[in-house]
């Protein structure tokens, strides 16, 4: 387990807040009232954070939570200090709990420390926050760097120039993916970074940040890349420059629906497959912070509410899925899903930036219609 993790844990046992906790919602119960939970989002601008956002407003709506809790949602953008002045704004407006994705490991930090004072549960997730009193929920971001890397240094014979594209700077998530990657392709000497760029997690970003470095490289010269996201992005452009898709580049990336797509075998047959949203048979490996870590961050903290007790830093299976294990969906169904399909058609997901890794058995509130349009579970 990477370092930040190993830090929250051995500050799990800290600070004790279960009573205040308990204190701060026995009035609402009492009166019959739903509890006041806030969903504080940072940098917003690519399709993982609306998809995440969703799957949190869907477990709000579900039948089992939607007569207990009040959601308001409010996007600080990537600035610490506007997150900062919204957290205490949420504090002050008499939030009883704040699910957070915090824009910095560290920043917001005495903000938590102030809140977690005044008896409001801190629960974040994806990035995670180290401020002892606040729980997270994420999967371990530098497994994720590690073993994807470990992925391309294998499939290059450990030699090879790649393409490195970042995450959103300043994040946990970006900083341990990042620095996990960059310690395997150390140990790959054969391995030469030739262009490196920061694609904040979006599709567009990426395509912009791929066209300026093959201003100076061209295809023929990469023979790898390593995209937190933009795998797609990466595969479709080579289709566009005239590549055949027994040439595409293998890419260790993020789990698209579009990159899943690509994935499939030739010929798989799948509804609404177009020139380059379709199976190829792209090498890849493809892995994903599950975007519905925040909709579980949010049904626990309501199980705290309640006076249960949760786990200081819930860790997260990480889905990897490889040529070897990409499956087709059909309809999206939770029993699909449970069964192991891992791509949806583009019939059922116009949007290839879409996140295909949705599914656990942990929220079974929230599936493929939380993912797409916010709706819960039946």
């Amino acid at each position: 387990m990477n370092g930040l993790f190993k830090k929250v844990l051995a500050c799990a046992g800290a600070v004790a807040l279960a009573l205040s906790f308990a204190a701060a919602s026995e009035p609402a119960k009492a009166a019959g009232k739903k509890f006041k939970i806030f969903l504080s989002m940072s940098y917003i601008g690519n399709d993982w954070q609306a998809e995440a956002a969703n799957m949190v407003k869907a477990m709000a709506a579900h039948k089992d939570f939607a007569d207990k809790v009040d959601l308001q949602v409010q996007v600080a953008g990537p600035n610490a200090q506007r997150q900062i002045q919204q957290i205490n704004a949420m504090v002050q407006a008499g939030a009883q709990a704040i699910v957070v994705y915090p824009i910095s490991p560290t920043a917001l930090n005495a903000a938590v420390k102030n809140a977690c004072d005044k008896g409001v549960l801190i629960i974040a997730y994806d990035s995670v926050i180290t401020e002892p009193c606040a729980y997270n929920v994420s999967i371990d971001q530098e497994e994720a760097g590690r073993v994807t890397a470990e992925w391309l240094a294998k499939k290059l014979n450990g030699k090879g120039n790649i393409v490195v594209i970042t995450g959103v700077p300043g994040t946990s998530v970006d900083t341990l993916r990042t620095k996990a990657a960059k310690e395997v392709f150390a140990k790959n000497p054969g391995i030469k970074i030739a262009a490196e760029s920061v694609g904040m997690w979006s599709q567009a970003v990426a395509r912009t940040e791929l066209s300026k470095i093959l201003a100076t490289h061209n295809w023929d010269q990469i023979d790898g890349l390593w995209m937190q996201v933009g795998c797609y992005t990466a595969n479709t452009m080579q289709i566009e420059a005239g590549k055949k898709p027994t040439e595409l580049k293998p890419c260790a990336g993020e789990g698209s629906n579009g990159g899943r797509v690509q994935m499939l075998s030739p010929g798989t047959e799948i509804e609404g497959a177009n020139a380059t949203y379709a199976p190829m048979g792209a090498p890849r490996i493809s892995y994903a912070s599950p975007p519905y870590s925040g909709g579980l961050a949010l049904k626990l903290a309501v199980e705290k509410l309640e006076g249960k007790d949760i786990p200081k830093l819930t860790v997260l299976p990480l889905p990897l899925v490889t040529n070897d294990t990409i499956k087709a969906c059909k309809e999206g169904t939770w029993q699909e899903m449970k069964d192991g399909c891992n791509a949806f058609p583009p019939s059922l997901v116009p949007n290839p930036g879409w996140f295909a890794s949705i599914y656990s058995a942990d929220t079974p509130e929230i599936g493929f219609q939380a993912a797409l349009v916010g709706q819960p579970e039946p």
